[in-house]
């Protein structure tokens, strides 16, 4: 088998086993409007911290399910509320201090930004190295937050396509496949670069995923058609 038909089986078996993005399986229908927006940057502060990721999408859905989808509704929620929310879905060796930073980054985003991450994206002029810059402003966001959110915006902020940051890449690296973003992202339609990214973080953050792309790819009877983009 070429290289290039290697390459496009071991996609195949990670888009097909793992291909969902953290903000769909956080239940946020992303477009370019403030809710999802929001709802996106809640999660990538969730999913910053040293915990699992299943775990961090968990309590996401949570604080949605908690009436917690606008910078207004986190703010006005009183502390408890949020810890309870955290809490509701395990998140709870950070829930105390979440809870503080969660409420603060609502504060800040409403008063800096009216609550509206466009107007954060007009202010970088669709850079998005000035996008991280920003982002890291915001309480509790650092460089592992802003990745995440840049990451999953991307196929809405089409202007930082493709973003596939260093932990994309290490699960490249893991499962085969080229270490350059570029390269990486000729693999896939441009309209898949987001589910690819998030599939590509999961391969980087367990070992389980980098086998099961391992199992898929030895199996006997593949069948491309599953994927007719990819074929």
């Amino acid at each position: 088998m070429s290289a290039t038909a290697t390459r496009r089986e071991t996609v195949l078996a990670l888009l097909d086993g793992h291909g969902q993005t953290y903000a769909a399986q956080a239940g946020i229908r992303l477009r370019n409007t403030p809710q999802p927006l929001y709802q996106l940057l809640v999660l990538s502060c969730l999913l910053s911290a040293r915990i699992r990721a299943s775990v961090a999408v968990g309590a996401a859905r949570e604080l949605f399910k908690a009436s917690m989808r606008t910078p207004r509704r986190m703010q006005e929620a009183t502390w408890q509320q949020r810890v309870d929310a955290l809490g509701a879905g395990h998140y709870r060796r950070y829930d105390e201090s979440t809870s503080t930073t969660l409420g603060k980054g609502a504060a800040f985003l409403r008063e800096r930004y009216g609550g509206d991450l466009r107007r954060l994206r007009k202010e970088a002029h669709n850079d998005p190295a000035r996008m991280r810059e920003l982002l890291q402003e915001l309480p509790g966001l650092g460089p592992v937050g802003a990745a995440v959110f840049l990451r999953e915006v991307q196929g809405v902020w089409t202007e930082l396509e493709p973003y596939l940051d260093g932990k994309a890449v290490q699960g490249a690296q893991r499962i085969g496949l080229p270490t350059k973003s570029r390269e990486l992202a000729k693999l896939v339609p441009a309209e898949q670069l987001t589910v690819f990214a998030a599939a590509l973080v999961r391969a980087a953050l367990d070992k389980s995923v980098v086998q099961d792309v391992k199992d898929r790819t030895d199996a006997p009877v593949h069948n491309p058609a599953r994927n007719p983009r990819l074929a």
